[in-house]
């Protein structure tokens, strides 16, 4: 038989002198071309396209008021405020857990006598932990986030705090409340009890956000939202131009 014939096309390895180097023009990769902006080309993630789209329904349409007043939370010298207060009341971690039950165990097998202490005053945390604080008014402070997905979730619950007579307020935003409760995320956190020393302090927070947000109308009465783009807003301006200038023709008549 003859031989076969081989193909002169063979595979062969990358060549060293010249390797290959493809560029990605993709969010974060090489750099655009100068003097372009590409951004309307780039496919953004499905959750970036999401919560722009939601952020532009929220800002064109009409906001129901019960809806429009997470849009209104403290203000970041009131929030450091607060948060000030509140970091020292964080409820301890699984390792500091872990350590106290271990020197509690260890302090027994040596034959020390143990007291068991009352718990010290911490935030509490949890939805429907937090809900039933606020239904039985044990909560001296309710602090929601202004960023839950879904809303629902605590839409209701500045309706509750007032039918209660609890005080509440609304912060920036799940992730840190999160951190202060050693979790990725909290909707809401409640509290209960403070030292001494700080009693005052939460006293006057809680009469703050009574009157800025229990007592006050144009938290839970205001509609948001209404506001339209600019191409929106320069082609209602046209149009009534136009209209002015036909009743001006008809008045001359």
């Amino acid at each position: 038989m003859p031989p076969k014939k081989t193909s002169k096309k063979t595979k062969a390895g990358a060549d060293p002198l010249y390797p290959k180097r493809p560029r990605s023009f993709r969010i974060g990769a090489d750099v655009r071309p100068g003097g372009r902006d590409l951004t309307r080309y780039v496919k953004w993630p499905r959750y970036v396209r999401l919560q722009r789209q939601r952020k532009v329904l929220m800002t064109r349409l009409k906001v129901p008021p019960q809806i429009n007043q997470f849009q209104k939370p403290l203000t970041k010298n009131q929030a450091t405020e607060l948060f000030r207060v509140l970091s020292k009341y964080q409820p301890e971690s699984k390792a500091e857990k872990a350590a106290r039950l271990k020197a509690k165990a260890e302090k027994q097998a040596a034959g020390e006598e143990v007291k068991d202490e009352s718990p010290p005053p911490v935030v509490k945390f949890g939805l429907n932990h937090v809900t039933t604080l606020i239904e039985e008014k044990k909560a001296k402070l309710v602090v929601i986030a202004h960023n839950v997905n879904p809303i629902e979730l605590v839409v209701w619950m500045p309706a509750l705090c007032r039918k209660m007579d609890i005080p509440y307020c609304i912060v920036k935003d799940k992730s840190r409340l999160g951190t202060l409760v050693h979790q990725k995320n909290a909707s809401c956190i409640a509290v209960t009890a403070v030292d001494k020393a700080d009693q005052p302090k939460l006293e006057t927070l809680a009469n703050v956000y009574r009157e800025q947000y229990n007592e006050s109308a144009s938290a839970f009465r205001q509609w948001g939202g209404g506001i339209m783009g600019h191409k929106t807003l320069k082609r209602l301006e046209l149009r009534q131009k136009a209209l002015e200038a036909e009743l001006a023709k008809k008045q001359q008549y």
